[in-house]
């Protein structure tokens, strides 16, 4: 099998489909995400905590510079998108409780049961 065809078939199966789907919404939810914690609640927390930019915080070490307020805009970041995850699979377990079995179809005769049926049949008449 050449390797063009082998590739072909490999990106066609539906999981990796799937998991590129996955990864550009995923994508585009990080970005809706950050921009919450980038453009309204850091605003909001540098606010109650007296006017704070989280952006310029940084520490001098020598040469480098730690930016260690980007660093917790960050974790902010996951916390929101992890609570977000956390939520959306509670959600699907929820509902995959919620639907029941189909009903199983009522068990007929066995085998054995309608040859002694038939037998009867056959043996009255």
């Amino acid at each position: 099998m050449g390797f063009v065809k082998e590739f072909k078939e490999f990106a066609m199966k539906g999981n990796v489909m799937d998991m590129a789907v996955g990864v550009i919404i995923g994508g585009a939810f990080g970005k809706i995400v950050t921009s919450l914690v980038d453009d309204v609640l850091m605003p909001i927390i540098g606010m109650l905590t007296g006017g704070v930019d989280f952006n310029g915080l940084v520490a001098k070490v020598g040469d480098a510079t730690v930016k260690y307020g980007t660093f917790i805009q960050n974790i902010i970041d996951f916390l929101i998108i992890a609570l977000c995850i956390f939520c959306m699979i509670k959600a699907m377990n929820k509902l995959k409780k919620q639907e029941e079995p189909a009903p199983e179809a009522p068990a007929g005769p066995t085998t054995e049961e309608l040859l002694a049926d038939i037998k009867d049949i056959l043996k009255n008449k």
